[in-house]
């Protein structure tokens, strides 16, 4: 099953009065239960893929479809309920809510979603226990180590049973035996939930974890390697 086609996407961005293209003719499908990369120097395009895919942009040309869903046809409401129900979504800098405790930043896609209190407590506490945070469940984000705060946001990405997860340079932060750990136990729950990840990244580790590699070189998929 397809879940993302991108065809012939094109983007420019207006900087100063002067038009930047940035993205040039993209194609990509990308099918469920995958594990991707886009990988590529700054300003190749890899985040305004990702933010495309994602629904957070959108192309000036092309054609996008998410779960056979026109993103750019759905007006803002739509789209962030959209987005909420099905996608999940992992930053380099964590995102993370600084008032709330882990728990309470797990939780909250599920707040949003109206889920019944007793249920949103059984669903944190099961997947605190899944990213190793049940210890520290009541710390807040400046309480917690960057591994902790980026395990924090990958389960707050997975708590509501996304079928893609999107996660720009999710190891950015992060020191050489973290940022392995984290893929580690996302590659666990690809296996396992059959989640779907695309990642944007510099990292060669992160690209080793993935069976579908796509190079980006000035707004174009030039290369693709499959594990």
């Amino acid at each position: 099953m397809i879940l993302v086609t991108l065809q012939d996407v094109y983007k420019d961005y207006i900087m100063a009065k002067t038009r930047v293209p940035v993205l040039k003719g993209v194609n990509l499908q990308l099918a469920a239960g995958e594990m991707a990369c886009l990988m590529g120097p700054s300003g190749s395009g890899k985040t305004t893929v990702l933010n495309i895919i994602g629904g957070i942009d959108f192309a000036d040309r092309g054609r996008v479809s998410v779960y056979n869903q026109d993103l750019q046809a759905m007006g803002d409401k739509q789209l962030s309920a959209f987005r909420n129900k099905t996608l999940g979504f992992i930053f380099q800098y964590f995102n993370l809510i600084p008032v709330l405790t882990a728990f309470e930043n797990i939780e909250y896609p599920l707040v949003l979603q109206r889920v019944g209190k007793k249920e949103r407590r059984r669903r944190v506490e099961a997947m605190l226990e899944a990213v190793g945070l049940s210890a520290v469940k009541n710390h807040r984000p400046d309480e917690l180590s960057g591994g902790q705060r980026q395990r924090v946001a990958i389960g707050r990405a997975l708590i509501t049973r996304p079928k893609l997860v999107i996660a720009d340079e999710p190891t950015g932060n992060l020191d050489h035996r973290t940022g392995k750990a984290i893929m580690e136990l996302m590659k666990e729950m690809n296996e396992k939930e059959k989640t779907t990840f695309i990642f944007a990244t510099h990292d060669p580790m992160v690209s080793s974890y993935t069976r579908r590699v796509l190079h980006l070189l000035d707004g174009a998929i030039v290369k693709e390697e499959k594990a």
